[in-house]
């Protein structure tokens, strides 16, 4: 009997094959009884198509649930909310040691406190050469640019070889807030043999070198300088080099500066407690804001993916915070939006304009991305010279294509999807499991599988509307007739009566035919109106909705 060999893992439970809600496992030793690290715990956001009424989408962490003494720590690699987002409400199920860099670190503990845990367990680490040891692993934070400050690649040593994990990167050399691209750095901490590169792939369909963010305050200057009336810009609230940049742009123009939206502002309390920003302009309170002349005013809001509840969103629906747009006004998208989210923005576009607002929005002269384009992608490969790559962070297209990248370099790779197990170990990575790797979801305040069967309920109820009814049977005899409420389905049919009474005429009519045997068994009798109720609705409206049919029995 051959004894099983160590192994070197790598399975991603969020962020390969989708853009968001990352969580990556490392492990390291015999199958099944590896040592585990996980790389981020981020979220994603629900859509009213597949996910209605649900607040936020995590991954599903079962697999560490049930590995959980085999769990040593989790990594962050940066602030933005599709890595640290679900620190606070998954990490009770884990209960292991958070690392982050500095400016992270405070978001995560914010996040820990509003989930009740204790902020404690976030430790704050120092960048390269600073080592952090996980069980059979040290990790050491590199930093790297990209559109939050202070992210970080990871450099994670292991008994099988070097594994570098990129996070979110772009090879920027003047990203204005956070530290720049810094290649005598990278060669340093990541010298010697690697033995797999997992990589960034958001942007590889990217063409044309990424761009610098020093390249966008003079042209946004230029636009806040000419705009006639108030101007309302917005961009994701983690940037804050962009949010800098445009209150430093309204300072210029002569204007007050006004931040609105929860996350705007707790971002930059965040790099202000932390020291990654030192002077950021003076703002002004929504309450001041309203006394200013609206030539003199400019606004950064939330809501740059056009959400609803985010202040953008808010004041395209008429005011917020008692602040309302005006036909001459300038709004300014300094963002691009990210797949997905195409109908909620231009629902917002749409809105501005019929107010008169002129609509700046999709104009690289005001924004360039946070990810490494193509070229970036080839570089960080060569500088970093791994026996093979792993692609990640991407949807299945980019990941793909990623591959396809590395392998035309002479490089191998592997495509390694949510849920599947890579062996990193031998000559070429390959899939060795598949763990089941869905979603959970936080649904008000509570967490529900997305296999529960509670959405799915509610994309039923709002697909097809819904009839309730009710019976009152004494001795075993129909109390008088069923009475029928509709929720969500027209009030009148083809007959021109209204439905709830042609229901309850029908629902009455089988009442009446119906045997003692029937009347007997409460199952029965809701199979057989659940059936007479959607044939009726189908005859009178065209439609089958659900049906819940409520028995009352009056016993002597």
């Amino acid at each position: 009997m051959t004894k099983a060999k160590d192994r070197l893992i790598y399975l991603p439970l969020g962020g390969a094959g989708e853009i968001g809600m990352n969580a990556y496992v490392y492990g390291w030793g015999k199958p099944g009884q590896e040592r585990l690290i996980l790389v981020d715990l981020g979220v994603t956001f629900p859509d009213m198509d597949s996910t209605p009424g649900v607040n936020l989408i995590m991954p599903d962490i079962g697999f560490l649930k049930a590995n959980r003494d085999r769990l040593e720590a989790i990594f962050i690699t940066h602030a933005h909310e599709d890595h640290v987002g679900a620190v606070g409400r998954l990490w009770s199920e884990l209960q292991v040691p958070v690392y982050a860099r500095a400016f992270t670190g405070h978001l995560a503990r914010l996040k820990m406190e509003e989930a009740g845990q204790d902020p404690g367990n976030v430790r704050i680490v120092a960048p390269w050469p600073e080592t952090v040891a996980a069980g059979p692993f040290k990790v050491s934070f590199v930093p790297i640019s990209h559109s939050i400050p202070e992210s970080a690649g990871l450099v994670i040593d292991s008994p099988a070889g070097r594994l570098v994990h990129t996070g979110d990167f772009k090879l920027d050399p003047t990203p204005g807030v956070g530290e720049p691209w810094d290649e005598a750095l990278w060669r340093e901490a990541t010298a010697g043999r690697v033995r797999a590169l997992v990589c960034d792939s958001t942007n590889v369909f990217s063409p044309h070198p990424g761009r610098s963010e020093a390249g966008l305050p003079a042209p946004i200057s230029k636009l806040v300088a000419a705009a006639p009336h108030m101007v309302v810009a917005t961009t994701f609230a983690s940037n804050v080099a962009r949010v800098k940049t445009l209150a430093e742009a309204g300072h210029a123009a002569g204007r007050s500066v006004c931040l609105l939206g929860r996350a705007m502002r707790r971002m930059v309390e965040a790099a202000l407690k932390t020291g990654v920003v030192e002077n950021f302009p003076k703002t002004i309170t929504p309450e001041d804001a309203r006394d200013i002349p609206r030539e003199n005013l400019m606004l950064i809001v939330t809501g740059s993916q056009g959400e609803r509840r985010a202040a953008s969103g808010q004041l395209s629906r008429g005011k917020y915070l008692g602040l309302t747009m005006a036909e001459g006004d300038t709004f300014l998208f300094s963002s691009k939006t990210i797949p997905g989210n195409e109908r909620g923005v231009i629902r917002v576009l749409n809105a501005f304009s019929e107010m008169g607002v002129d609509v700046v929005a999709e104009n690289d002269l005001y924004h360039v991305s946070g990810h490494a384009n193509r070229p970036d992608i080839e570089k960080m490969h060569a500088l970093v010279d791994p026996e093979f790559v792993i692609p990640m962070h991407g949807e299945h297209r980019h990941l793909r294509e990623h591959a396809k990248l590395a392998e035309a370099n002479g490089r191998r790779s592997l495509v390694v999807v949510n849920g599947a197990m890579a062996n990193l170990t031998g000559a070429t990575p390959h899939v060795v499991d598949h763990i089941e790797a869905d979603r959970v979801y936080l649904d008000g305040d509570i967490l529900i599988g997305a296999l529960d069967g509670v959405v799915r309920d509610r994309i039923r109820l709002a697909l097809n509307g819904h009839v309730i009814i009710q019976v009152i049977l004494e001795e075993g005899e129909p109390l008088g007739e069923p009475w029928v409420e509709l929720v969500g389905l027209p009030e009148t049919g083809k007959s021109r009566a209204p439905l709830a009474e042609v229901l309850e005429e029908d629902l009455g009519q089988f009442l009446m035919r119906a045997g003692a045997k029937t009347l007997r068994d409460d199952a029965k009798i809701e199979e057989e109106l659940v059936r007479v109720a959607k044939k009726t609705a189908q005859d009178e409206i065209g439609r089958k909705p659900e049906v819940t049919v409520v028995v009352s029995r009056l016993e002597a």
